[in-house]
């Protein structure tokens, strides 16, 4: 299998930005030791939760997931929108804390003494709609608080930033809303301010939280010497003169040898929201972020800069993207369209997956979608299907999906496989289909080019070699608050019976595997 086509280590004592240049929205880190661990969004997609790893904050690997399902039934379906928003990760003594709002739920807790291994169920510490992006905080005196913010969308109202007090329960920990209040008001200074981090350093509390929006805000820092406030109030890092739009949520953490860094988001379109690492250090109480500081103590993020002294030396890497379907189990790239069930899928000769009755859905509101976030803002993708396995009335291919849906699907109808072209645009109409050809072969060929972040384009062929156009280009469209993903299609009509067989997806820079 080919490595990774993005790499943020340049292998001469510096990294280049972003770190991550794939879907992990709304990262929150901590170190353990000389371990650092990550967290993102995940929305409707199962498993829920990404983790990752990384010994020098530029090299990092998915290693996990926090939660295998998502904690109510509605998400048995595709709930796009909707489900694990913006997490945060702490350890406090020996267990692990991953707090994750669902916006139509509440604010639930997993917990964990090995981060590797299975997590807790979820445990709601509030059942409220709209309370988004908590983060627990166990001050000096015992004391366990949450900050959170809220979703417009949801409740209402937003650019308020909430503290509860959290208490031990019969039934485990719980938020003592009664008790709590609202500590910054953004709607003149800060508006959509959201995201909290809540630290302690000194003798001061602070709270780091983006505010302006996604695409065009800035990252703010709050500070008081008392954890209900007020709070001062300080814009950190800005766009400025760089490419980096809005940066955006994130985490400040240091290095065994006393360094600080920060991690944060930028939203870039079709890819989603991408990680970059940002130098920090502290003036006069308040970080000073990134670099150009204004007489303000605002900073622009970098595009390189030299690695963390984390002590430690990794092997350039990268989220794994590509797989040859050996083994017996999934790899970690994979998410579900929706909550899975393990019949879904089996090993032999590559991944088989069951055609699923689709019940007249279409393709993008199939739950057994299976899919994972795309690597870089330009590729070659190369997948090989075997259809042999493929039953009258069945469907098998290969899928895109953001805002528009788009897919190359191979259907077994009258004794004979026709491949076709599936598009619509996800948040209404109907799909059009669109004939290719006629296929001869039980084995295809896949191919999906991305250049530039915004256009695809569909190739195919029976030998690997030879491949045709499919005719026209499609706009690569993000999803709602997720970047595009591609994988796997398949699904029965009229009750037929069967499976697509996966044998390869492997992923290519566009300069070594395809023209542009």
């Amino acid at each position: 299998m080919n490595g990774p086509i993005w790499i943020s280590d340049q292998g001469d004592g510096f990294y280049r930005n972003p770190i991550l240049y794939s879907d992990y929205s709304d990262p929150d880190v901590i170190r353990v030791g000389s371990a650092y661990y990550m967290v993102a969004s995940s929305f409707s997609n199962a498993p829920a939760v990404p983790l990752l790893r990384s010994e020098d904050l530029v090299n990092w690997q998915l290693v996990n997931y926090v939660a295998e399902r998502l904690p109510y039934e509605r998400y048995d379906r595709p709930q796009r929108g909707s489900g694990a928003w913006a997490p945060s990760i702490r350890r406090y003594g020996d267990l692990f804390y991953v707090f994750v709002p669902f916006p139509d739920e509440g604010i639930a807790v997993y917990t964990a003494r090995d981060p590797l291994g299975k997590w807790s169920d979820a445990h709601f510490v509030i059942r409220s709609r709209g309370w988004i992006d908590p983060c627990p905080f166990l001050d000096d005196d015992g004391s366990f608080y949450m900050v959170n913010a809220f979703a417009k969308s949801r409740i209402g109202f937003k650019s308020v930033l909430y503290l509860s007090r959290l208490r031990e329960g019969e039934n485990g920990l719980w938020a003592d809303t009664d008790s709590g209040g609202a500590i910054f008001d953004g709607h003149e200074t800060q508006p959509t301010v959201e995201g909290p981090k809540l630290y302690k350093r000194g003798d001061y509390y602070y709270i780091f939280a983006p505010a302006g929006g996604v695409k065009n805000g800035w990252q703010t820092v709050l500070r008081s010497k008392k954890i209900t406030g007020p709070y001062e109030e300080r814009v950190v890092l800005r766009q400025g003169s760089t490419s980096v739009n809005g940066p955006h949520q994130g985490a400040w953490v240091d290095t065994p040898s006393g360094e600080d860094w920060f991690i944060h988001f930028q939203d870039a379109g079709a890819v989603g929201r991408v990680v970059h690492l940002q130098p920090m250090r502290w003036e006069d109480g308040w970080p000073v972020i990134g670099e150009n500081t204004d007489p303000n103590g605002c900073g622009e993020p970098v595009m390189r800069y030299r690695k963390p002294d984390t002590g430690v030396s990794c092997e350039p890497c990268a989220p794994q993207s590509s797989d040859a379907f050996e083994g017996d189990s999934l790899g970690l790239q994979w998410q579900w369209n929706a909550n899975f069930s393990r019949d879904w899928y089996r090993f032999g000769g590559g991944l088989l997956l069951k055609a699923l009755p689709s019940g007249g859905a279409r393709i993008c509101d199939l739950p057994n979608l299976l899919l994972q976030k795309i690597p870089a803002p330009e590729f070659l993708l190369t997948v090989r299907l075997n259809l042999s396995s493929l039953g009258e009335g069945c469907c098998g291919g290969v899928v895109s999906l953001g805002r528009l849906c788009d897919s190359l699907i191979a259907v077994r109808s009258g004794g004979g496989l026709f491949l076709e072209r599936r598009k619509c645009l996800v948040n209404g109409g109907k799909e059009e289909i669109t004939p290719l050809c006629r296929l001869f072969s039980e084995e295809i060929y896949i191919r999906l080019r991305l250049e530039r972040g915004e256009r695809l384009y569909w190739e195919y062929c029976s030998d690997g070699e030879n491949y045709v156009p499919a005719e026209g280009s499609s706009e690569a469209l993000p999803g709602a608050w997720v970047g595009l993903k591609i994988g796997l299609a398949a699904f029965s009509r009229n009750g037929g019976s069967g499976e697509l067989r996966a044998r390869s997806f492997v992923f290519e820079p566009l300069e070594k595997g395809g023209k542009k």
